[in-house]
């Protein structure tokens, strides 16, 4: 998969607010399916595995399996490559930017 696809995968399952929620309830400590589902009982057990789906396909969340019970992990690599790559470089340009009009605003030229 070229790095493209790979931050489209990312940013496809980063579009979604549950599966950011998602994301947020995996910081703490890897939880079971069982355990989102319960999180997020608004769902049922279908949708939330779909969610983890693509959440998985961007390898965003890493899956160890112990008996019948799927740990799912959060994997924060792909999302400080997406930062690494786009946003960093966008806030740079723009504190520069800000930087410049706050001189401008300093010192105005005549």
């Amino acid at each position: 998969m070229s790095t493209d696809s790979k931050d489209d995968a990312v940013f496809k399952a980063l579009a979604n607010g549950l599966r950011r929620q998602m994301l947020d309830a995996l910081k703490a400590a890897p939880q079971t399916t069982g355990m989102l589902c319960e999180q997020f009982s608004q769902l049922d057990r279908c949708t939330v595995m779909q969610h983890l789906k693509v959440l998985e396909d961007a390898s965003l969340i890493l899956v160890h399996r112990e008996g019948r019970e799927r740990w799912n992990h959060l994997n924060a690599l792909p999302i400080q490559a997406i930062h690494d790559r786009w946003i960093s470089q966008y806030a740079a340009h723009a504190m520069s930017v800000l930087t410049a009009m706050h001189r401008g605003l300093e010192s105005p030229s005549e």
